[in-house]
Order: structure tokens, then C-alpha cells, then sequence
């Protein structure tokens, strides 16, 4: 079996190539130094074809099992929904080839843990695309609270709204049918912040919130609410709702000396305000959001770095969302 350090140049495998892999990740695969995209894959093989033929990709296939078997696939990467990463996972880790998989990592907390216990089996490494843990917009935000600009963190707030969604009951997209997603858009979206909370501010705790469907528009939830504290003892407070008149995206350190607040899903700068009074922080995206962590992905595997998102990691925040989560998932049935 190939281990990670064997690898020179990292060949993948993509098995889904849907919107996300798109501009999103597919091209970081490709951009990356010491990577390459050689073979891609999508049940709808003329769908498969076509993404190959735009893309520059040498190979496609319309049968997952096909592409994990092809013996010039070092590794590859999951990016279907949610509901098919543990099967996958587990088939490309019995090839013994390294998984690098989609977010959310799995619908529950118990399928994550089955992915890992399934790598750790062959021995090869598991990476989940949390990918703003290696953005510089965020490398940014870690610095300035290493640095201790705004003292020591005490306190951090989230609140995430998003106006519904305007779907036919018959065509929901699969993020809010819970069978697909696990849950709806707080997993989907929610888990990004969340995961980047852990990233920043260290694992969390203790958990505990309530979840609700207000709009009505579908299966899933779309409110949650929930407090956590984290093992360093900064307290968190979380407000999701999907069903609001606005869209807002906000995150606010608070820290004895200051605070500092962004935005996870947007580009503008971060705000800072100290004693000094309040500063502007350009901390853009990158180009192919996801080419930094592949980047680092693509370093493990060649025995150069070390990837910050790994599944031990993207597990704490599928324990966090299972928490939250779990009432709503009895009141309603929803089982997996």
C-alpha cells in the first residue's frame, strides 16, 4: 500500500462532479503544486464527459468503483451529497487510497466515525474540505487573536439569517431534505462557522440548543439556537434562522481588550475595535476558495505540511450539529 510520504505528485480522482467542483475545488486540484486531476466521475456519464472535456481532464467514468480502482488514482475526493460519503469513504479506504471528502462530512456524527475508523484501518488519511480553516482571510483573523490584539478572548457570537428559499415542494434541493443532508441549511452552512470556531478558538466543551422549523417551506430545520463553551472557557451563542427578511452573516470576537467581527460567507473586511477605536482589515478570498487547503492536503500527502482539517477534526463539529439537533431529529422522525 502506498503511504502518503511515497507520493511526489498527488493524481485524483473526483467521484461527483457537481457545482461545487466546479470552481470551488475541482480547479484547486489542478492548480495545486505537485497535484493533478487525471480521472473524474458522475453516474450521468455524458454529464461526466462534458466536465472532463471543459476541464482538461484525461479520463472520466460513470461508475464510482471504476475510478477508485484506477491505478493511476492516488486519492480522491468525495463531493457528493451528503448522504453517500460514508459508503465512498469506506470503499476508497479498502482500496487503500487517501480520502479527501466533502463537508459536511456525513449526515451524523456516527457515520464520521465510521470514516475514520475505516481509514485508520488501512492506514491511509482522512480530509474533510473545511477549507476557511487554511484561508488566508482567516489565517488573518487567527493572527491578529495570536497576537493578542484584542486581548484574550472571552466571548464569541454568531448569527447567521437568510431569507426562505422560493422551492416547489416536489423539487427541494437535497441541502434541506434531511434523508441527503443530514439536516437542512444550518448543516450545510452553519457547520462552516462552526468548524472555523473550533479551528480559532479551540474544541468546544459543552453544547447544548434547540432547533425549529418556522417557514414551513420543507423537511428540515431553519432555526436553530444554541450556546456552547469551549475547553478554554470562552462561551459561544449561536443564532441560525433560515426563514428571516434579511440576510445577515456575522461572527464577533469579544476579548478583554477589544473585538473582532466578520463575516464566513463574505469577502469584506474585518472589523477591529480596540481602545484605539475601530480599523479595516481587507482579508479577501481566494480566487478557488478551496485551492489553499488542497494546497495543504496535497503537502501531507507529499511529506512537505500538514493538513489543519482532518476527520478527527471535522468529527467534533458533526458531534456539535448532532447536540443541537438531536429534539428535532425525534419530534420529527428523522433517522439515518
Amino acid at each position: 500500500m502506498r503511504t502518503a510520504t511515497t507520493l511526489r505528485t498527488v493524481r485524483w480522482g473526483i467521484v461527483g462532479v457537481g457545482d461545487v467542483t466546479e470552481r470551488k475545488s475541482g480547479p484547486g486540484l489542478q492548480r495545486a503544486e505537485r497535484s493533478e486531476l487525471v480521472a473524474v466521475m458522475r453516474r450521468d456519464g455524458a454529464k461526466a464527459a462534458d466536465y472532463a472535456r471543459r476541464h482538461g481532464v484525461p479520463r472520466w467514468y460513470d461508475d464510482a468503483d471504476a475510478l477508485i480502482a484506477d491505478p493511476e488514482v492516488d486519492a480522491v475526493y468525495i463531493a457528493t451529497p451528503p448522504d453517500s460519503h460514508r459508503d465512498h469513504a469506506l470503499r476508497v479506504a479498502a482500496a487503500g487510497k487517501p480520502v479527501y471528502v466533502e463537508k459536511p462530512m456525513a449526515r451524523t456524527a456516527a457515520e464520521c466515525e465510521e470514516m475514520i475508523a475505516a481509514c485508520e484501518r488501512a492506514g491511509v488519511p482522512l480530509f474533510v474540505a473545511y477549507y476557511r480553516r487554511a484561508m488566508p482571510r482567516f489565517a488573518t483573523v487567527r493572527r491578529l487573536l495570536d497576537d493578542g490584539v484584542i486581548g484574550t478572548p472571552r466571548a464569541v457570537s454568531v448569527r447567521t439569517l437568510g431569507t426562505p428559499g422560493m422551492w416547489e415542494p416536489d423539487h427541494l434541493p437535497w441541502r434541506v431534505q434531511p434523508e441527503i443532508a443530514g439536516g437542512g441549511l444550518f448543516v450545510d452552512l452553519g457547520s462552516h462557522t462552526l468548524d472555523l470556531l473550533d479551528h480559532l478558538l479551540g474544541p468546544v466543551g459543552a453544547v447544548s440548543g434547540a432547533a425549529g422549523n418556522q417557514g414551513g417551506g420543507y423537511p428540515a430545520e431553519d432555526v436553530v439556537s444554541a450556546t456552547f463553551i469551549f475547553t478554554s472557557g470562552v462561551q459561544g451563542v449561536g443564532l441560525w434562522s433560515f426563514a428571516a427578511g434579511e440576510q445577515r452573516d456575522e461572527v464577533e470576537i469579544i476579548g478583554s481588550a477589544g473585538s473582532l467581527s466578520f463575516s464566513s460567507f463574505g469577502a469584506e473586511p474585518l472589523v477591529l475595535r480596540t481602545a484605539d477605536g475601530e480599523r479595516q482589515i481587507d482579508a479577501p478570498y481566494p480566487d478557488v476558495v478551496q485551492q489553499p487547503l488542497i494546497q495543504a492536503v496535497v503537502d501531507e500527502l507529499t511529506g512537505r505540511g500538514t493538513s489543519p482539517s482532518t476527520g478527527h477534526s471535522a468529527l467534533r463539529t458533526a458531534r456539535f450539529v448532532d447536540t443541537v439537533l438531536a429534539g428535532y431529529r425525534a419530534e420529527h422522525g428523522i433517522s439515518f
